[in-house]
């Protein structure tokens, strides 16, 4: 069948159709150039193509850092943070009122009970207690009078009750003019460290409230002179979780408590000290428990108000399986380590137990003596090759 193509139809453009003329009528040198071009292209995209599948195949095991599993007895501490509190802190304030003349101590001297710190003028208190005394010597007199004359029945007796008892308030006047003198000397209730001094010599004290010789006004504005503050021993205050409570109990009713007391210095000793005081109830607010520990501070080492590290060993985990903190890690649902056999890297879930910071026990499928990969891990595929670079102590070895 002859099939008539009508004339009315588009034609394609010249260029499309002289196009494949074009490279036939190319010289041999340009068609080569462009078969060259061709190839070198095809090659590209076939190489982009094999590496693309074969990428895992080449990678090198990761490099990794391990250590031994170890076993040893490992010490549930509690950690947290005390504060330093005076044994005794006393506001020393005059209880007779007059002009300071002078302070017998420096400011941060430590000073002992007894010591004589103030003394304020005496000359208004010793003229008192003469006065007194010469009242009383006549009361006395004026008593053993009235006692002859009844004896002569020259007096009645009321007369003589009434000279006895004026010579009672004489006495007493007497005491306390002594007593204020006495105050004068303003000494050291307890042995501790001064701190500044508040009121210079040469000022006007005000007597303290309920003192013999202060007046309404002096009563409610008692001068402070001093505070001393006892600092050898301390205490040290601190609080745990009501959770630790049945813990405390126990430690506290067999090996007793103690405490181990941080306070960053350049030795970076630790202070044991044994806890003497655990609260009577728990902070609603906290949760918590007070508790104090006593400290001799022989050496002054702790300030009232220090912030200090505490650490109270509350139990112990007997041949507990520890590695480094650095060798756990958290999975989605579990943490998890790699233990390293013939050359690769397995998955074991753990349970840790306790977390000390540095090291960590922990419950699995793990050994004393298995080699636990503590470095590295982000690159690590579970049963996959790895390459061992380095090996740390990390933890001490299995116990034999």
């Amino acid at each position: 069948m002859n099939i008539r193509i009508p004339d009315t139809l588009p034609r394609m453009p010249a260029t499309v159709q002289t196009w494949p003329d074009r490279i036939r009528r190319a010289s041999p040198r340009t068609r080569l150039i462009l078969g060259a071009v061709a190839l070198v292209v095809l090659a590209l995209i076939g190489w982009r193509i094999v590496s693309s599948f074969s990428g895992h195949a080449v990678r090198p095991p990761p490099p990794v850092r391990v250590t031994r599993v170890g076993q040893r007895t490992v010490p549930v501490v509690e950690h947290t943070i005390g504060t330093v509190l005076a044994n005794a802190t006393v506001q020393l304030t005059a209880r007779v009122q007059g002009e300071l003349q002078r302070a017998y101590f420096a400011e941060g001297q430590i000073v002992h009970k007894g010591d004589l710190l103030f003394q304020i003028d005496p000359r208004p208190y010793r003229a008192a207690l003469d006065n007194a005394l010469a009242s009383l010597a006549d009361a006395k007199a004026k008593a053993e009078r009235e006692e002859r004359l009844l004896a002569a029945n020259a007096v009645s007796p009321q007369d003589v009750d009434d000279a006895k008892a004026a010579y009672l308030e004489a006495k007493a006047n007497a005491e306390m003019a002594r007593l204020n003198l006495d105050y004068t000397s303003i000494r050291s209730p307890i042995d501790g460290k001064t701190g500044p001094i508040l009121i210079q010599p040469g000022n006007q004290v005000m007597a303290s409230a309920g003192a013999s010789g202060g007046t309404a006004a002096s009563v409610a504005a008692p001068t402070t002179l001093v505070v001393i503050t006892q600092i050898q021993p301390v205490k040290v205050s601190f609080s745990l979780p009501q959770a630790d409570l049945p813990r405390i109990q126990d430690r506290q009713r067999t090996n007793g408590l103690s405490a181990s007391i941080d306070t960053h210095g350049a030795d970076g000793a630790h202070i044991d000290v044994p806890i003497d005081f655990v609260g009577n109830t728990i902070d609603n607010n906290t949760g918590t428990i007070e508790l104090r520990a006593t400290y001799g501070n022989a050496d002054s080492r702790l300030v009232p108000g220090q912030l200090v590290d505490v650490g109270v060993t509350l139990n112990a985990l007997k041949n507990a399986t520890v590695v480094p903190h650095d060798a756990v890690n958290l999975g989605p649902s579990s943490r998890f380590v790699y233990i390293v056999k013939d050359g690769k890297a397995e998955l074991h879930d753990v349970k840790v137990l306790y977390d000390g910071g540095a090291d960590v026990a922990i419950e699995g499928d793990v050994r004393p003596g298995d080699t636990v990969i503590t470095d590295g891990q982000l690159r690590v595929l579970p049963d996959k090759p790895v390459n061992i670079v380095a090996s740390e102590p990390g933890s001490k070895p299995a116990a034999p």
